[in-house]
């Protein structure tokens, strides 16, 4: 016979396994809304606005900060106008090294992002505005940075638009709905 500590333990390991089957996160991936409730994984993309650093091993003319522009450039020493938006980071860093290898042999390119362009929310919130994004955003987060629900709120559904998309979609809300860089969230009113 079995205790139901096992039991619960088993239980719990399932559950893992499931949780991980469906899709578990990498450490530099941000989780993309999905309408039916299931969040997937996508890897941040570039735009205008994101501050990035690029390091080139050995070239201190080439290191430096740089802002991604409103066109989705950024300028760049020797090679010019190199497009960043719509680019994850590692696509980024190998269009630049296949750039820079024009002017420097074998360039070691490294780019992190160290700003974040910032995320919008309006509607039934108490301060809307605009707000810096963190890595990990969830709409409750949001909501609380920009003070918490008003009492007409709908606190079970949240509208969000995406920097790259023209229309909102509706998401449930919940603990583990995430905010992307750019996004725009609206919180609704509820009906009584």
């Amino acid at each position: 016979m079995t205790s139901p500590i096992w039991h619960t333990r088993r239980a719990f390991l399932r559950s893992l396994a499931l949780t991980a089957g469906a899709g578990a996160l990498s450490a530099c991936s941000t989780m993309a809304p999905t309408s039916d409730a299931v969040a997937e994984p996508v890897e941040y993309r570039l735009g205008p606005g994101d501050q990035i650093r690029i390091t080139v091993f050995n070239e201190p003319d080439l290191t430096g900060p740089f802002t991604v522009g409103s066109q989705g450039m950024i300028a760049y020493p020797l090679v010019g106008s190199i497009r960043a938006s719509g680019l994850t980071v590692p696509e980024f860093t190998t269009a630049l090294q296949t750039a820079l290898s024009t002017y420097v042999r074998s360039p070691s390119v490294a780019v992190e992002v160290t700003n974040y362009r910032p995320f919008f929310i309006l509607g039934e919130v108490a301060r809307p505005g605009t707000y810096p994004y963190s890595a990990s955003l969830t709409v409750p987060n949001a909501v609380a940075t920009a003070g918490g629900f008003t009492y007409r709120a709908n606190r079970s559904r949240v509208f969000i638009r995406h920097a790259n998309e023209n229309v909102e979609r509706s998401y449930p809300l919940t603990v583990a709905t995430p905010v992307l860089p750019g996004d725009t969230v609206r919180i609704g009113e509820r009906l009584f």
